[in-house]
């Protein structure tokens, strides 16, 4: 089936969630990846070392995932669009005010006030794609959903490239303000849920299963998993655009803005096809044997593109890299959905998301830290290392899609 196929099948409602939902993520990604892209000039502004700089990033990571716990309860007692409109007013709001800043701790405020829009937007989003699409083009659609996190990132770089030079750092981000009138069409044109609405009128089901009996179990291998996959992401995304940057005597490429912007543009469209590719591969074969094949083969390529200073050979990496690196996270909003039950299920995805990206909000730190000390080559392979232990929690995660379970899970 051809994702024309796929789009023309869905009803309107259907269509109209997932725009949302893959918009708001988008400028999600936009906003949030500023930071990284305008990262070597607020180095220079504010006097940050590495350290520094990995800590405000941490910061905005442990924001974001108290936002997706907090707003996986606002989406399932609200509902998952006003929960959408109010992470992202949120997210956009302190991006523009980051270029406010005229200390470290204006930064991290708004950096992590930020944070807590964003990771908002992920649990409101995803259970909202998850409840208008069927289990047959699920994955389809939470793809198309995360894909759009790589087209947001390239914007970042974009904007960047175009602005930074000629007006600031400032000005970058200001223009984060724009997702705030995105909402303006959520608010009237997407509906909630029928399996939202319909969840109101049913029995209470305990939060508690999340965490207890078999369920729970399951609960913690997705959370190790995830903190796993968020951990190498945020690692390696954080510090990619520096160690582009960087003077090759500081173990960078040593790149210019433009030709460093040219390969992160590149790299996400690898990003994108990995997004879009994942999930109708995972539609087609499964969820599990699809992920653990993606982060296998993304622990070998990140170990490759860290060793390489050669930017035409960089530039060919990147995207495969990439591709690998990134497409998994399709998969994670699928599977989530697949085993919680709707009246619990957007606090379920956030918990498990975001406890995870509570773990890993130590990765920036990590890296920049061991950039400074080792170089960004030895810093950035640790990403490596944790996709390889986020493939070895898939023991315990079972298969989620419908076609290719052994067993009936508590989903509805």
């Amino acid at each position: 089936m051809s994702i024309f196929d796929f789009w023309r099948e869905a009803n309107p409602d259907a269509r109209r969630a997932l725009i949302a939902a893959s918009l708001g993520w988008a400028l999600d990604a936009f906003d949030i990846m500023l930071f990284a892209m305008v990262l070597p000039e607020l180095r220079v502004a504010f006097g940050m070392s590495t350290t520094t700089a990995g800590i405000l990033a941490s910061l905005t990571l442990v924001a974001s995932a108290a936002g997706g716990i907090g707003f996986g309860v606002i989406a399932d007692r609200f509902g998952r669009t006003r929960a959408l409109i109010l992470s992202v007013l949120v997210y956009s709001i302190f991006t523009a005010a980051c270029g406010l800043a005229t200390e470290i701790w204006h930064l991290a405020l708004f950096r992590v006030l930020l944070g807590f829009g964003m990771g908002g937007e992920w649990a409101s989003g995803a259970a909202l794609v998850a409840e208008t699409w069927p289990a047959n083009h699920r994955g389809k659609a939470m793809a198309l959903m995360q894909s759009s996190w790589a087209i947001g990132y390239a914007l970042a770089a974009l904007v960047t490239w175009l602005l930074v030079d000629s007006y600031g750092w400032r000005v970058v981000f200001f223009v984060g303000i724009l997702p705030a009138f995105f909402t303006l069409w959520v608010r009237r044109s997407v509906k909630e849920p029928e399996a939202w609405t319909a969840s109101r009128l049913e029995a209470p089901v305990p939060l508690s299963m999340i965490v207890r009996g078999p369920l729970g179990r399951i609960t913690l291998a997705l959370v190790l998993m995830n903190a796993c996959t968020l951990f190498a992401y945020w690692g390696f995304n954080t510090w990619v655009p520096s160690y582009l940057k960087a003077a090759t005597g500081d173990g960078g490429v040593g790149l210019s803005t433009a030709a460093s912007t040219l390969l992160l543009v590149a790299m996400q469209v690898g990003t994108w096809l990995g997004y879009v590719t994942f999930g109708f591969i995972s539609d087609a074969i499964g969820r599990k044997q699809t992920y653990v094949a993606y982060l296998l083969v993304a622990a070998a390529l990140v170990f490759a593109y860290t060793s390489v200073r050669v930017p035409l050979v960089l530039l060919v990496l990147g995207p495969v890299t990439a591709f690998f690196a990134t497409g998994y996270f399709s998969g994670f909003g699928a599977v989530s959905a697949e085993l919680y039950p709707t009246a619990i299920r957007a606090r379920a995805q956030g918990l498990t998301y975001n406890i995870g990206r509570i773990a890993s909000a130590a990765a920036p730190w990590i890296v920049g830290g061991l950039a400074a000390s080792q170089g960004y080559g030895a810093a950035l392979s640790i990403a490596a290392a944790a996709f390889l232990a986020a493939a070895a929690c898939w023991y315990w995660i079972p298969e989620t899609h419908p076609a290719f379970s052994q067993s009936r899970r508590a989903t509805d």
